[in-house]
């Protein structure tokens, strides 16, 4: 039997949103705790707020060090394991990075060699430190990290592709040497798979560390394009996930959906448990899926200022912990068994270069043969260009078919498709 398909949620503290950890209240952890394992997940993802943590390059808190894993302790006597996040970083539209990264002693996060030393001192700490735990998934470097190194970012720390590589490298080294053998991993929001520019690529994502992370979210112009009930929207981040497959060099590398929401107003309160429930069926029919966590755990607190609209209301959990539509819905396919889907046999051509990535993105010419495909029930996959003709890694991965956008999609009138 394969390895259950693992159901979670991104642990958002209903009170004092993630500045709970400078006023850590162990009663109200474990009271957010029992509510998320009342839905019978069996994980959290977990977010130190960097700052507070390495509040100086030389200094790591040892107290703010004890209450993650007094946090990761309560999660364990409710049954939940726990994935930490080390690096924020960002977080829902707020930059969170140290005092000694920016204006006067402003340097590169990815390149500077005395910076670089420092996040892996506190990623070994952080790993070090939950090592021993039982419940211990392992660390993600960072909540989409890649954000700050290009636009839309307003004060980007630009760096090339290669250089990308040598941090991802270089962090999730630290991971595993504070915490050997657990699940380390770093995660990109989608300009990694959409962004022609972006210089943390599918390959970075695809390739380095335990397995592959993806974040669906369709207020990236899908919804927007398409609407809530569409096929490209319901089937988003099964996309994203049979997208990653086709940079990766083994078969069966498992992916991981770490983050995917009901964004409101493009999916309605009234609508949000379809979305959710359409979501996870998509997903679940990808194969070798590492699990599914969920964003997030308790709606923000309108006390708090400043977020944009939509933060406030997606949790599955109110500000008072309770249980909304969309929470039962995950719950129950969490509950429900089920067996590995079959290969997909059909893969769309993508582009291998990273120059050509916004082909993959919402308007392009593969994301629009992807879901006409995906219509027409083929169930397809993906496969790099560069492999297509690769009959050893197509049968591999079970692949039997393989087409091109121009395959897929008419030739607009007048002319041929660019």
């Amino acid at each position: 039997m394969p390895p259950a398909v693992r159901f979670g949620v991104n642990y958002t503290p209903s009170e004092g949103w993630f500045h709970h950890w400078l006023d850590f209240d162990p009663d109200s952890v474990r009271a957010d705790l029992d509510s998320i394992a009342a839905l019978g997940l069996d994980h959290i993802r977990v977010f130190p707020l960097w700052p507070y943590f390495q509040p100086n390059r030389t200094l790591i808190r040892p107290r703010a060090v004890e209450q993650l894993v007094a946090l990761a302790d309560a999660a364990a006597e409710c049954g939940l394991d726990v994935n930490v996040d080390g690096l924020q970083g960002h977080l829902s539209s707020f930059d969170f990075l140290p005092a000694w990264t920016g204006t006067w002693h402003r340097r590169n996060l990815f390149t500077d060699p005395d910076v670089v030393e420092a996040e892996a001192d506190y990623l070994r700490t952080l790993a070090a430190a939950l090592a021993d735990r039982p419940n211990f998934i392992g660390m993600t470097i960072g909540n989409e990290v890649n954000q700050f190194a290009a636009g839309p970012h307003p004060d980007p720390d630009r760096i090339t592709s290669e250089q990308a590589a040598q941090w991802l490298s270089r962090l999730l080294a630290a991971c595993a040497e504070g915490a050997p053998g657990r699940l380390h991993l770093h995660a990109s929001y989608d300009a990694a798979w959409y962004q022609d520019d972006q210089p943390f690529t599918p390959e970075h994502s695809a390739l380095l560390g335990d397995v592959t992370a993806v974040h669906s979210w369709v207020f990236n112009g899908t919804a927007q394009r398409h609407g809530r009930a569409s096929v490209p929207t319901e089937h988003h981040a099964a996309y994203l996930i049979e997208l990653s497959k086709a940079w990766a060099d083994h078969p069966h590398r498992p992916v991981w959906l770490q983050e995917v929401g009901a964004p409101a107003p493009l999916v309605p309160a009234a609508h949000a448990a379809a979305f959710t429930e359409a979501t996870v069926a998509n997903a679940l029919d990808c194969p070798d899926l590492w699990g599914i966590t969920w964003w997030c755990s308790h709606d923000v607190s309108r006390t708090l200022a400043d977020f944009p609209e939509l933060e406030y209301t997606l949790g599955l959990l109110t500000n008072d912990r309770r249980p909304k539509d969309i929470a039962r819905v995950l719950a129950a396919a969490a509950r429900e068994p089920r067996a590995e889907p079959t290969a997909r046999g059909t893969a769309l051509v993508v582009p291998a270069a990273p120059a050509h990535r916004s082909r993959c993105a919402p308007g392009g010419p593969v994301f629009d043969a992807f879901f006409r495909l995906t219509a027409d029930g083929a169930r397809p996959t993906t496969v790099l260009d560069s492999r297509a003709d690769d009959k050893d890694h197509l049968a591999a991965r079970g692949i039997t078919e393989v087409v091109t956008s121009d395959q897929v999609l008419p030739t607009p009138q007048g002319g041929t498709r660019s």
